[in-house]
């Protein structure tokens, strides 16, 4: 089934109902934003990030060490940035950039 900008729905790519189930109870046990924390932040994370893409693969879809919790910024910004162009974004408490592959890291 697709909808109508020729996408499959939620269900067909994965996101139906046994993954909203498991989504509240992997949020309920972590509950913060995995970047902020490495920050130093207190975020309230609200998706279950794949940290690798699945691409469909059911046994990376499902494995728990493949998710982390995000923040809906992290997660629709800053992560999506990083899988499109490889850099990481912003700077940390030091002030210096998160990407280690910035030149000020090197």
């Amino acid at each position: 089934m697709t909808t109508t900008d020729n996408r499959p729905n939620s269900a067909a790519r994965l996101y139906g109902h046994k993954w909203r189930q498991s989504r509240e109870v992997f949020l309920a046990a972590n509950p913060l934003c995995a970047t902020h924390q490495e920050l130093g932040q207190v975020v309230e994370a609200t998706v279950v990030d794949h940290k690798v893409r699945h691409g469909g693969d059911l046994k990376l879809f499902w494995d728990r060490k493949n998710w982390q919790p995000l923040c809906a910024t992290c997660h629709d910004v800053h992560k999506q940035r990083l899988e499109n162009s490889g850099r990481v974004s912003g700077c940390g408490l030091d002030g210096l950039p998160l990407d280690p592959n910035h030149h000020w890291r090197r």
